[in-house]
């Protein structure tokens, strides 16, 4: 049995000499563990499609019950990604957190272009600051899983627009301040309105049209840190590579 995908490398192992696993978001089949036989010899006609991050146009073939790659032609590598090491990690946690979130073998068109769009956005929109990007990336990732946060009001006293806006993070919906013992035990932090227009935008906007918003210093960081201890609280875990980029940020300090 033979199949012909076009898919993003989201994680490599190398295996034996040459050889290297792969674990792969197509668009037709969602995630899909491959081996990519060969693929780290010298002059490997796959090596450049088999890369992490590429975006490749690949032949998958049934290999004693697995799938094994025959054919692998690069679309994108995402070279400005590539070529800055801020970029690449913040690219390499956004395949981490798509491998998690996705279910093997379960088709994710909208986290497939989800994160193709968002290292397109790392790649060619570079005037977008890194933490915009991020944070979009975190909060759309978390509602296509099914972690969509409620935002339309305050989930205590129904208004509108609540007063001194918080966000609750293991209840994931947004209370006024003063309605903080209405959401039971738990963290809130504050998400004040001009982030809380842009988590709409993210949300319930055009996806299309992601990363097109601005924020002020102060509440792009309260957006992402919202986002990141959202995603870290429902899904009970940490990232490696998330800690890596926080490395490098705090080395130029």
């Amino acid at each position: 049995m033979h199949i012909t995908t076009k898919a993003l490398v989201l994680r490599g192992v190398d295996y034996k000499e040459s050889d290297r696993i792969l674990t792969l978001l197509t668009q037709e089949q969602g995630k899909l563990t491959a081996s990519a036989r060969g693929c780290r010899k010298k002059g490997s006609a796959i090596a450049a499609g088999c890369q992490l991050l590429a975006w490749s146009e690949m032949v998958l073939y049934d290999y004693q019950g697995r799938w094994a790659v025959k054919e692998a032609a690069a679309e994108r590598l995402f070279q400005g990604v590539r070529d800055d090491i801020e970029r690449l990690a913040l690219g390499c946690y956004f395949a981490e957190a798509a491998e998690l979130l996705a279910v093997e073998g379960e088709s994710s068109p909208e986290l497939l272009s989800l994160t193709l769009n968002s290292l397109h956005a790392l790649d060619k929109m570079q005037e977008k600051p890194l933490a915009l990007v991020k944070a979009a990336f975190e909060w759309k990732a978390m509602a296509l899983a099914g972690y969509e946060p409620l935002i339309d009001g305050c989930a205590v006293c129904g208004a509108a627009v609540p007063e001194e806006p918080r966000f609750h993070l293991r209840e994931g919906v947004l209370h006024c301040a003063g309605c903080r013992g209405g959401v039971g035990e738990g963290i809130s932090m504050p998400l004040p309105l001009p982030a809380l227009a842009a988590l709409e935008h993210i949300v319930h906007g055009d996806p299309r049209r992601l990363f097109s918003f601005r924020l002020g210093e102060e509440d792009l960081r309260q957006l992402g840190d919202g986002a990141e201890a959202y995603l870290h609280t429902q899904l009970e875990r940490g990232f490696s590579t998330l800690d890596y980029y926080k490395g490098l940020l705090r080395t130029e300090w």
